[in-house]
Order: structure tokens, then sequence, then C-alpha cells
């Protein structure tokens, strides 16, 4: 009997949302106005108040050169600070603080402790691993012990090369589900891969599958309409707002959902660069071809993404599920398939762990051979410039692709400031021609391997949630491999005659905003 699909006439977003857009800034510049009327008022005792204010800002230079936060971001605050003593105190105070409220650092803390008790740890995989490769080895018990997310034995992996060939794998497995459906995305997009996907999504409802999508409130600010997830509990489907935006000044609106999370059953999964939205399936072309990766899982390490969806979930919701329950329900799940190990991780902003950067950093550390990296942002602390530029000069192949067309021009214009001095060191940077590239992707040596959503910038390294799939002998690292390959045919190299043409201007504005860069 054909299932009655129920549509949802809503205002278009753009109208929605612009209406939303101008009431935050309405309140902003109420808050400013404020302000100023306070300064005025206060303009009789301005020598008091400047006092003060430097006061303030001295005694956050002091905060800031004592507290453990990354030093180039210090650096960049301390700058702020001194050409702007009278403000640059407060402002600090508003926005460079802490990264999360005490309280959802404090509800976070008892799911991260639900989370360590959900990952049952099989110490025999890691010994495996550390008898075969003491390195391999090491870098397990770090993610393990950072993360909390085990490595796995008993899997399937297959890389997924483009946003198509994604989407269609994801339509394939939505079709099969019959128990749940977890979606977590930072930017999902009205158009024809969100909509041919909520259509799935609606007909497994209505079929009693718990179907629940969690997205984040920034990344569809002018994607999807105001309260579309009401929209989405009206057709059967649960729904999560992550970190909603406010028109209050806070520094905890950094801390954004960035993840690209599927799963089916428990037993298939999916993760990588790929949001859903029709510029990654290059439906739309904003920027010319849009070229992006992803990674499918089945098997054991699909749990790993299972307890990663609901510590995030009951964060959102204030609950504190039995995750049990959605271990792996129909128990289809592949035998004796794997040929090397597999590891999902994510990252936190509030553990003050940076295990995405301490994983990129082992892995450019320990290499011997090649390393292979795309991102779509390249904006890096000195300790990965010197990684980097080490392992180039000690003889290692280091290449990054990076995009030739960008999607934020003062973005862009940071990430190139950095090619000088990789270039310069031995570091093969390439343009990627044909649009833009928004894989974030490692391959080392044909042995180590990284699918995920971990750009290489501040914002991914330190203010984001995050997940990223580690691999260690697996088939499919030669597919990532291959892949960069031939992206490498359709990119231009970087070269040091090509950066000494560069106009003194435009160098210039290409330093002055790399000093700003972990602010941005």
């Amino acid at each position: 009997m054909p299932v009655e699909r129920r549509y949802y006439s809503v205002k278009p977003a753009n109208n929605i949302e612009a209406s939303r857009t101008i009431l935050i800034a309405t309140a902003l510049a109420v808050q400013l106005l404020f302000i100023i009327g306070f300064i005025i008022w206060f303009y009789q005792y301005f020598i008091v108040f400047y006092s003060i204010s430097i006061l303030i800002s001295i005694i956050a230079v002091l905060w800031i050169l004592n507290n453990n936060s990354n030093p180039a971001y210090k650096i960049a605050w301390i700058i702020a600070i001194m050409l702007f003593p009278v403000f640059g105190g407060l402002s600090y105070l508003f926005l460079g603080g802490k990264k999360t409220g005490r309280m959802m650092k404090k509800r976070m803390r008892s799911i991260t402790h639900k989370t360590i008790n959900s990952l049952i740890t099989m110490p025999g995989i890691l010994k495996s691993i550390q008898i075969q490769n003491d390195n391999a080895g090491n870098q397990a018990r770090y993610i393990q012990k950072y993360s909390y997310y085990p490595p796995y034995l008993n899997y399937y992996a297959v890389y997924l090369p483009s946003g198509e060939s994604k989407f269609q794998r994801l339509k394939e497995e939505l079709i099969k589900a019959e128990n749940f459906i977890f979606l977590e995305y930072f930017i999902i997009e009205e158009g024809l891969m969100w909509n041919s996907i909520l259509e799935i999504l609606q007909d497994k409802a209505s079929c009693g599958v718990d179907v629940r999508v969690i997205y984040d409130d920034v990344g569809c600010l002018n994607k999807l309409p105001y309260n579309y997830c009401r929209n989405l509990e009206n057709m059967g489907i649960k729904c999560g707002v992550f970190n909603p935006l406010s028109p209050i000044l806070s520094s905890r609106l950094n801390n954004r959902d960035h993840r690209k999370i599927a799963i089916i059953d428990g037993h298939t999964g999916f993760t990588g660069g790929i949001n859903l939205a029709d510029e990654y399936i290059n439906v739309v072309n904003k920027y010319g071809y849009w070229k992006d990766a992803s990674i499918m899982l089945k098997g054991q390490a699909v749990w790993s993404l299972t307890v990663m969806f609901l510590s995030v979930w009951d964060n959102i919701k204030g609950t504190e599920e039995n995750t049990e329950l959605f271990r792996n329900l129909n128990g289809s799940e592949p035998m004796n398939c794997s040929d090397g190990y597999v590891q999902p991780f994510g990252d936190s902003p509030l553990d003050d762990e940076p295990v995405g950067e301490g994983v990129y950093l082992n892995l450019i550390n320990k290499a011997k051979n090649y390393i292979y990296i795309t991102t779509p942002y390249l904006i890096l602390n000195n300790e990965m410039v010197t990684a980097l530029c080490l392992a180039a000069k000690g003889g290692v192949d280091v290449r990054i692709i990076t995009p030739h067309h960008a999607d934020r021009w003062f973005v862009h214009t940071v990430s190139r400031s950095y090619y000088h001095i990789l270039v310069e060191s031995g570091v093969k940077v390439y343009e990627y021609v044909p649009g833009f590239i928004h894989s974030k992707t490692f391959v080392v040596d044909d042995e180590f391997g990284i699918v995920g959503t971990i750009n290489m910038d501040y914002r991914s390294l330190y203010l984001h949630f995050e997940c990223a799939i580690w691999l260690y002998r697996c088939s499919c690292i030669l597919d990532i491999k291959r892949d960069f390959q031939e992206t490498v045919e359709v990119s231009r190299e970087i070269t040091l005659e090509d950066l000494k043409k560069i106009p003194w201007p435009k160098a210039l504005i290409r330093s002055l905003l790399r000093v700003f860069a972990p602010l941005m």
C-alpha cells in the first residue's frame, strides 16, 4: 500500500533568514549603541574609564600569556589588544575567553563519561597493531586514549572520491534502513540532494523507522527556513539544532558542529567532507567543479559513529539514552572481510586536547616516503609548518592540494600566505584548477590514511566538533592515493618563481591577514 507523503509549504529560506539576520543584526546594534551611550555618559569620567580599560587589557594579556591556548591564537589576540587597548581587553572577555559555557561543559563531561563506558576497548587489537608496527600502535593508542574511540578489525570500507558517488551510495543504504537512521551535518540545504534524501526519510519514518537529524544552526543559517526543525518534526523526523544562533555576543558561538555523519541501523556509516547540499554533487556550480571525498564503513567500527552521534544528540536534547539499544540491531555486519584496521574518532573543543591536530602531526612526523594531503584551507600554526617543512627537508615527498577558486577570498589569501615557506622548504603545493577542492584527506607511505571533516585551519583543529576515520593497512588507502594522483594531474604546481612575481602590496596584505588568521 503506497505511503502518503506530507509536504509542508514554508516561506522561502532566503526571505526568512534575511529577516532573522536583520533581527540579530538589530539586536547586536542595540547592544553596540548601549555601549556607545554608556561611553558618552561616562565621558566625564574618561580618565577613570580609560584607566580601567587599560587595566582590563593588561590583565587580559597576562591571562593570555599564561593559559594553555595555541601560541598563534595568543599572538593574534595580544596584537589586537595592543592596537586597541581601550576595547581590546573587553573584546577578549566577550569573544576570546572560555570556548564553551560552564553548563555546556558540565553536561558534556557527563556525556563523555557515558561515551567511555559505551565504547568497549579491545586490547588485543591494539596489541596486534603494535606488533606489526610500533608507530601505528602508538598512533592508535593516542587516538583511543584522548578521543576514547578504539580501533577495529572487523569492517568493510569503501572510499568515495566525489559528492556524486557518496550521494548515490547513501541513497542506496538509506532505502535499506529497517530500524534507525541518524544524520548529523554541518550544512543541509533544500534542493535536489536534500529533497531526494528527505523523501526517503519521510517514507522510513512513516514505516516506524527511528529517523533523527542534527544540523548546525550557523552552517544552515542561509540554507534552511527558520524553525525548519519543527517542519521535520511534523514529518515524523526527530530533529536537533546544534548551538542555535543567538544575538548575544559570546565566544560559544565559535563552537560549531562541523561533522558529517550518516548511520543506518548501526551497521553502515558515512563520513567525510560532503554536506547535504547541491553544490557538493555539482548540481549547482558556485566555484567551478566541487571536488570532495567521503568514506563508507560497514561492520563493528560503525558503533563508534553511532556513539558519537548519540553523544551530541543527548547534549542537544538534554537526555541520556541507553546507547546499547542502537548497537547493530539487525546483526548484518560483514565477517572476515577486513584487510587492515580502522579507527573512527571524534574531536571536541571541550576537552582541551586537539586530537585532530595530534593525529595529523603524528602522520607527518613519522612519514618515511611520502605524505599526500588535500585540504580546502591551509591556515597553519607554527608546529604544523615546522613538521611539514622538516619532513620535506628530510627527503619525504610532501604534497598538498588546495583550491584554485576561493569560496572566501580572505581565507584563501591567508592560505596562500603559507606557500612561500612551504615551497622554499621543498613541500610541493598544488592548486586544484577545475574548481574548489573540499576534501580533507591524508595518505602516507601506502600504509596510513585519513578521511574526515577536519580542515587544516584553526577553527577545525581547535573550535569545532569534528570527526574522521584513521586507516592503517586498508586496501582503500591505495584508492585515496590514486584519487590524489589523478587530482594532481588537473592541478597547477606553485613554484618559487610564481611566488617571487607576487606584487608587494598583495604580499603585504597576505602577511597582515596571516597575523589574525586564528581569529577568522
